[in-house]
């Protein structure tokens, strides 16, 4: 089991990214799912409970294929490579579970605990973690405008660098220490635990786990930040449309075209 905390700094509040990673996670829907592979929306409705109090639960199925490695294809059977993701955001706190229910069971889970707060990432334990679990974190600071990416995730509409938005004035992030100056500021805590229990490949898979949410977090929030003219100004019902909208979208773009957005070789 690897267990890593990832702060991602964005030069956004708290109540602004609510609204944003919610436009910005249907919009980068749309760019992954084609020609029956992406995202399936399940359900997407309100929740009350115990453990989490009010919020949104969703539940989506990603159907990946082209999306992995090759050597997964290669050892997973067919209909194996359909993960599904269950969270409940209950903002400012979100848990995110992913798993492989037709194929690994119990053999395979990630668990993604976020918590978005107004400071500069310097919380030591924002999750509570026991001394065991604290042991084994790794802290990881994420640099939206610093951090390499590769050549196939590098978009110029995309960089934090060279974007600077009409709404707000924000950006560009050039300088190195943006995140110790930068106005408005937050944080996203994202504890991510994952485990792979398949002999011989547990420690390679795992690895891979964590190198990919890497990815993505700084890809997602690439994206989110030079989104912002887009989504800045909505409301929460006004998200609660244009996901209800994009769903229909995904469902129609799985059933016809091709296949797009990241892909694996």
């Amino acid at each position: 089991m690897l267990i890593k905390e990832f702060r991602v700094h964005l030069p956004i509040t708290v109540d602004e990214y609510k609204v944003g990673q919610l436009w910005s996670v249907a919009e980068a829907s749309k760019n992954e799912t084609g020609g029956g592979e992406g995202i399936e929306v399940i359900v997407n409705e309100p929740f009350e409970n115990d453990e989490f109090g009010k919020g949104q639960y969703t539940h989506k199925i990603y159907h990946l294929a082209s999306k992995v490695p090759a050597f997964i294809r290669l050892l997973a059977p067919k209909g194996a490579l359909e993960i599904h993701e269950k969270a409940w955001n209950a903002y400012p706190y979100c848990k995110t579970v992913i798993t492989n229910p037709e194929y690994m069971k119990d053999g395979f889970h990630i668990i993604i605990e976020t918590w978005h707060k107004p400071d500069r990432g310097e919380e030591e334990n924002v999750h509570n973690l026991d001394d065991e679990k604290l042991a084994k974190r790794e802290i990881v600071h994420i640099d939206i405008a610093n951090d390499p990416i590769s050549s196939k995730d590098y978009k110029e509409d995309q960089d934090p660098k060279k974007f600077k938005s009409e709404k707000t004035g924000r950006g560009p992030l050039t300088t190195p220490d943006w995140r110790k100056t930068c106005e408005p500021h937050m944080c996203a805590y994202k504890l991510v635990t994952c485990e792979f229990k398949w002999w011989g490949l547990q420690t390679k898979v795992e690895s891979l786990i964590m190198k990919t949410e890497r990815r993505i977090f700084t890809n997602f929030h690439r994206q989110l930040f030079c989104w912002i003219d887009k989504w800045h100004g909505y409301t929460m019902e006004d998200i609660r449309r244009i996901e209800e909208k994009t769903k229909e979208e995904l469902d129609e773009q799985r059933r016809t075209g091709e296949v797009r957005g990241t892909k694996e070789t």
